[in-house]
């Protein structure tokens, strides 16, 4: 209904006045309600009018409800489609760019979406006539027996 009442809470608020106030005083609490709610509409009324006159008219079509943090936003950023985010957001995909960069950095060659280190082998051999990626760290050696399991250490 209104301010989130439903029938039934309109029902028990009617009995609940009734019973506060009875059924003798009650039109009179009800006029002067109404008569008070009418007046500070009048108010907000005159004082939404005070301030479009003094802003001016280049702030005729100004809402007041844009004010509001959620609608400024909505308005502003999510309806505004001359930037083009939608485009831009769908066709940016992260994953894709950082392998391009990290492929880049480790001196890989980008073949149709896969890189060389995807290929069977998993190492990355350097091109032909390429001097070896300094940025990356030599392969130990591997170790021809591992340490023996010490029970105590752990």
């Amino acid at each position: 209904m209104f301010f989130d009442i439903g029938p039934l809470e309109l029902i028990a608020l009617v009995i609940l006045a009734i019973l506060v106030f009875g059924p003798e005083k009650l039109p009179k609490v009800i006029q002067d309600v109404a008569r008070f709610i009418r007046k500070i509409r009048e108010f907000s009324d005159s004082a939404r009018d005070d301030i479009r006159r003094e802003l001016g008219p280049e702030f005729k079509d100004f809402d007041f409800e844009d004010l509001n943090p959620k609608n400024f936003a909505r308005k502003h950023l999510l309806d505004n489609e001359d930037l083009g985010l939608k485009e831009i957001r769908n066709g940016f995909d992260l994953r894709q760019e950082l392998a391009e960069v990290t492929d880049a950095v480790n001196g890989r060659e980008i073949t149709s979406g896969r890189s060389s280190a995807d290929a069977p082998g998993g190492a990355a051999a350097p091109p032909d006539g390429a001097a070896p990626d300094r940025l990356r760290k030599a392969d130990p050696a591997p170790k021809a027996d591992p340490p023996p399991y010490d029970s105590d250490a752990t």
